[in-house]
């Protein structure tokens, strides 16, 4: 995968394709952007003046439920599909997408990235989704903790002993736990444990779940826990608690941390999470654009898809959203200083020498939230709860390997490919 930084160079492309499809009325169903904040600015500021276009969102699991319902149903009343990659694979199996080649070429031109679009393909011959929009997740501290890094540190190539080190003399010289995660209900940790913490200590997420390295890892992780703020497991969006001051420190997904960076630019520093001892985990999400076949409007979504990839519209979607181009596009100089540092921290992260990508899940269909709820409930167990390490993993993998031997999921990166349901060794 290229750095973000060299998709985002170049010049705007001039040509602005055709939106006249556009004309008709449209329903858009979204796994993203769901938090009302987020879907208002959809609707009054990326749709603005495109024409009748119904944004509506679902969380992925009725998403998946809806998608398969009209499918049996035989009669459908969405038009386009906005979804990660994992949400969107399944609905290849389901019969829930239809090839979308004939937008391939207008897509490259673009300057969507050949492997942008060779994940599009979903595996197979045709273009199954044109990507939308990319992040990931990263840090950010208030400069004011940069003093109280351990001797030697830098803060861009950061190990999680380091780290633990770093959040230890900061509760010793300012009397309180300020690093903080996004551990509440609607918080993102279980993509930490998933795309960050697993793959940097044990080179795996799920075929390594049980393994000695992930005892180990969860006991260092515990270890860490004691210095990193208690109501974390309150926090589902890391930019409330850093702008008020009750966290230095933060982790969580570049659109949840976008508010304060934008507030005080020139407070914070952004850098990739730490590594371990197999890499630096981290989590690239990319969202694609699907038509599902009988689509009511398929010319109306397709238009759709050609303004939502307009150089102008990705950047608007960084400046409002924190979501990042796919296509080549300039990025203004009047861009926000919070979004910079945001671009600042994804292509660090991208271009780490010992960088891990692991892919959100894939294959799990509606089990994606009991697939989650397997590292959290590990998490609380043994961090929150104190129960031994060894414990707690043999019975959670139990409950793991009966989801993906229900969903009969393969094997993704960076676990190694499986022939059949991925195995926990």
């Amino acid at each position: 995968m290229k750095p973000i930084a060299a998709w985002l160079a170049g010049a705007a492309l001039a040509a602005i394709w055709t939106t006249a499809g556009l004309a008709q009325d449209v329903i858009f169903l979204s796994t993203q952007l769901r938090p009302v904040e987020e879907a208002t600015k959809v609707r009054q500021v990326i749709l603005k003046g495109v024409g009748p276009v119904t944004y509506a969102v679902e969380e992925p699991s009725p998403f998946q439920t809806r998608m398969d319902a009209e499918t049996q149903a035989g009669k459908r009343t969405i038009s386009l599909v906005g979804a990660l990659h994992g949400e969107l694979q399944p609905l290849v199996n389901s019969k829930g997408l239809s090839p979308v080649d004939d937008l391939s070429a207008k897509a490259k031109e673009r300057g969507v990235p050949d492997a942008l679009m060779a994940l599009g393909k979903l595996g197979g011959e045709q273009q199954m989704y044109i990507p939308w929009m990319q992040a990931t997740y990263i840090m950010a501290a208030h400069k004011s903790a940069l003093a109280h890094l351990p001797a030697g540190a830098d803060v861009n190539t950061l190990t999680y002993d380091q780290l633990k080190a770093w959040a230890k003399a900061v509760q010793e010289k300012t009397g309180k736990r300020a690093l903080g995660f996004p551990a509440g209900p609607k918080g993102l940790m279980a993509r930490f444990f998933q795309g960050y913490l697993y793959p940097s200590y044990t080179g795996g997420v799920v075929s390594t779940f049980k393994s000695a390295d992930a005892e180990a890892m969860w006991t260092a992780f515990k270890d860490l826990w004691q210095h990193v703020n208690p109501n974390s497991t309150s926090y589902d969006f890391m930019q409330e608690p850093l702008m008020a001051g009750e966290v230095l420190i933060a982790f969580d997904h570049v659109a949840r941390l976008k508010e304060a960076l934008n507030a005080a630019p020139n407070d914070f520093v952004t850098f990739p999470a730490p590594a371990g001892p197999k890499g630096r985990g981290f989590m690239p999400v990319i969202a694609g654009l699907g038509i599902p076949p009988g689509a009511p409007n398929r010319a109306a979504a397709a238009g759709l898809i050609e303004h939502l990839l307009k150089p102008e519209t990705q950047v608007a979607m960084a400046r409002e959203l924190g979501f990042f181009p796919v296509v080549k596009a300039e990025l203004p100089s009047d861009l926000p200083g919070g979004v910079k540092l945001l671009v600042e921290g994804v292509a660090k992260t991208q271009t780490a020498k010992d960088a891990l990508p692991s892919l959100l899940p894939v294959g799990l269909g509606a089990k994606g939230g009991e697939f989650n709820k397997v590292y959290m409930d590990t998490f609380q167990r043994i961090v929150l709860r104190g129960e031994a390490p060894r414990a707690a993993l043999d019975a959670q993998a139990a409950t793991l390997a009966a989801i993906i031997t229900e969903t009969k999921a393969p094997c993704w990166a960076p676990d190694k490919a499986s022939n059949g349901p991925c195995p926990i060794n």
